[in-house]
């Protein structure tokens, strides 16, 4: 019996023994675990967002002036001509360079006229715009003595232009036309025929880089050109589909924009002509989704008083208007005042119109969870798009991860398509970026967390329609609590 008892003593003490390493094993793998670690449990708040009524000064949209440039065989010097012309120019972000080449309507542009074009867009450089281009040879509505008599010069000027364009393809935001018709606008000219037309697109798409958007004056050309007409079967297969946008310089004129759209059917009509302004817009909605739509307002009508204009500028995705023309329509606007729910209550029209001319992205909502057992956050946020067109050069949002006790940040590509954001009639569809960052090594502290989108070319800040006012890191989100260990075990 004192042989059992003995032989159970020690059974008990060696299970406490084993126990006490196993007990000991744990507290040491514990404490190597949470060296590792860095840190105790994390805590989160999240900030709250409104959106502000306030002017985005953002790249590639806005209001736009023109200016115009001879190309001679003269010695040019642009820098004065540059900086005085712009002088007064703060409250845009871009602007139109009309370039004429009716000098050269007989023949190649010469050394000199190139070297004087390569002087012109390195000036351009210094006033921090983005560029609306056209090339054309008529200034007075006289295109037909004034343009080239053989097509081969135009596609030759093509061809010498290109690589300056080229080379400073980054502030180039699209460009109009194809060097033909009174004023660039692709009227008053013998080469209207589907093959011409077909001839200079194609050589402005071999020599211009892919980057730069070009755009046709009318729906029509863009469906000849392309030779599409059902857009949700065939766009997406197109190269040229989606590199050529549209301007419009009479939008909103009448019925018709002034000759832009027909006055029958597509039935009646045909697949590649005029058809009826319902059926234009609708296949600009569509269209424009992909590739850049603007222009000018004329002629004060019904259908540019404030409610129609907004319904079809939303519709048509414009990202830039004219700030000078019609003056008598952007006066009407500006005299009539917007009621609905929101921030824009009691704003002018004009102002209304200007702060949504492109995109406007907005911060909707942001959620953050922990996992302790993974030592991760999950940050989402929610962005929409409440201005009149997607954005169409190449943008990305970004998690960035600031820490207030070193003053070191880091930045983190958030899984999200900013260009799925048509904006316009679809201001509420909600695209969800995200973001997972492992915490292991963190040490305790404050972390502010924030979104910020950038212009992928330039790398410029895409400022939000957020209340919250921007920063060089981008909008804050939220804030992390790191605990240190010592805080985790007192809990």
């Amino acid at each position: 019996m004192n042989r059992k008892k003995a032989g159970k003593r020690k059974i008990l003490l060696g299970a406490a023994v084993l126990l006490g390493v196993i007990v000991l094993a744990v507290f040491l793998g514990c404490q190597h675990y949470f060296k590792m670690r860095g840190h105790g449990n994390i805590t989160y708040q999240v900030e709250s967002f409104e959106e502000s009524d306030r002017k985005l000064n953002n790249p590639n949209c806005g209001f736009y002036y023109i200016h115009g440039f001879w190309i001679t065989d003269e010695v040019a010097d642009y820098k004065e001509n540059v900086s005085n012309r712009f002088a007064e120019d703060k409250d845009t972000t871009l602007t139109m360079i009309q370039i004429n080449l009716q000098n050269y309507r007989d023949r190649e542009i010469s050394e000199q006229g190139l070297l004087n074009i390569e002087a012109l867009f390195t000036e351009l450089e210094q006033i921090d715009k983005n560029l609306i281009l056209r090339f054309l040879y008529d200034w007075d509505g006289e295109n037909a003595e004034k343009e080239p008599e053989d097509l081969e010069i135009i596609l030759k000027h093509m061809e010498q232009v290109a690589p300056i364009v080229n080379r400073h393809k980054a502030q180039i935001y699209t460009m109009q036309g194809l060097f033909i018709g009174n004023w660039g606008e692709m009227n008053g000219t013998k080469y209207t025929s589907v093959s011409d037309l077909k001839t200079l697109t194609n050589k402005l798409v071999e020599v211009l880089d892919e980057d730069i958007y070009l755009a046709v004056r009318m729906p029509m050309f863009w469906r000849q050109i392309t030779d599409i007409a059902d857009l949700t079967q065939d766009l997406a297969r197109s190269d040229i589909g989606l590199r050529l946008g549209l301007y419009n310089d009479g939008i909103m004129g009448n019925e018709q924009d002034y000759g832009t759209y027909g006055t029958k059917s597509q039935q009646e009509q045909g697949d590649l002509s005029y058809w009826n302004r319902e059926e234009e817009l609708a296949f600009q909605e569509i269209l424009c989704e992909k590739v850049p739509n603007g222009g000018e307002v004329i002629v004060d009508n019904s259908y540019n008083d404030l409610e129609n204009a907004i319904s079809s500028l939303k519709t048509m995705h414009i990202s830039y208007l004219n700030r000078d023309y019609d003056r008598n329509v952007l006066n009407k606007w500006a005299a009539e005042t917007i009621s609905q729910e929101g921030c824009f209550d009691g704003m002018d029209g004009l102002s209304y119109v200007e702060r949504h001319l492109g995109y406007r992205f907005f911060v909707d909502h942001v959620a953050v969870d922990y996992s302790f057992k993974e030592d991760e956050i999950s940050v989402t946020a929610d962005i929409k798009n409440v201005g009149f067109s997607p954005i169409y050069k190449a943008a990305k949002a970004e998690l960035v991860v600031y820490h207030h006790n070193t003053g070191t940040w880091e930045s983190y590509s958030m899984e999200g398509d900013l260009r799925a954001l048509s904006g316009g009639n679809d201001s509420q569809q909600i695209e969800t970026f995200s973001r997972k960052i492992n915490l292991t090594g963190e040490e305790p502290g404050q972390i502010d967390l924030y979104v910020k989108i950038s212009d992928v070319q330039t790398g410029q800040q895409i400022l939000l329609a957020n209340e919250q006012e921007a920063v060089d890191l981008g909008y804050k989100i939220g804030t992390l609590e790191v605990e240190t260990v010592e805080q985790l075990w007192k809990r």
